[in-house]
């Protein structure tokens, strides 16, 4: 976010602050993670086990909150993170579904009488209800979600799999911005500045193919968004990374 720009009031703030917020986006991607890498080692014990362990884990981070409210919001915020990573990973890889997701998002209700329950729809529904609401969760989540997409479109030897990546990961940012008018080409160009950041630092994107993905990537953003939004977004990702090269100057 650049300063001359305020975002619009976070409605749900008050419930969860912007570090509550962070830290459920990093849960949510630290339970997904871990789901989807014992689903690929196949290990249906291990998975299930984990599981129940983030089906706990997540009701005590869940009490821990002020008030009813408060608490259906933490429990609503992580399902929504972690919902949006399977989707994303599905869409991406072409998976039919994850059972693990399935049953730690069932899990997360498990327990809720009736009016939890409904309170915990409630806040789900709220989260996607404004932009500005859960703005800080939307930006740590969604960041997250496409620098995990890219690393995995680079790391891609085999040109097929790192072209259907691609076209998952632009037909996500194109469609942020589309549903979120307002802060979606904002979130998408701090994920553009992100991905120019680690090619600067970590020298990523040098193969080959990497380099001509990632370059697809940004081509493809240009051809797909009018202009009127496609160079108020590059030109501010170009801002932050210019910002950064110049705060690394320093120290």
């Amino acid at each position: 976010m650049n300063e001359a720009f305020l975002p619009p009031a976070d409605g749900l703030a008050n419930l969860a602050p912007p570090e509550v917020q962070r830290l459920a986006a990093r849960m949510a991607q630290d339970a997904f993670t871990r789901i989807f890498r014992l689903t690929l080692e196949s290990d249906e014990a291990a998975l299930q086990a984990a599981v129940s362990e983030m089906q706990q884990r997540a009701s005590n981070w869940a009490h821990a909150a002020a008030d009813d409210d408060a608490r259906a919001l933490r429990l609503a915020l992580l399902a929504s993170g972690i919902d949006q990573w399977g989707l994303a990973y599905a869409q991406a890889f072409g998976l039919a579904a994850l059972p693990g997701v399935s049953n730690l998002l069932g899990g997360l209700r498990n327990g809720l009488d009736a009016a939890a329950d409904a309170r915990f729809q409630q806040q789900y529904a709220a989260i996607e209800l404004a932009e500005g609401d859960a703005v800080d969760f939307k930006m740590e989540l969604r960041r997250n979600i496409h620098l995990a997409l890219w690393h995995a479109m680079i790391a891609c030897a085999d040109r097929d799999e790192a072209l259907a990546i691609l076209a998952a990961l632009g037909g996500m940012l194109v469609a942020l911005v589309k549903r979120m008018p307002v802060l979606g080409w904002r979130l998408v160009a701090d994920a553009l500045a992100n991905i120019q950041m680690r090619c600067l630092s970590d020298a990523a994107a040098s193969a080959d193919l990497a380099r001509e993905t990632t370059e697809g990537l940004f081509v493809a953003l240009r051809q797909a968004l009018p202009r009127e939004i496609s160079e108020p977004m590059f030109a501010q990702a170009n801002q932050a990374v210019i910002a950064w090269q110049q705060a690394r100057r320093v120290h």
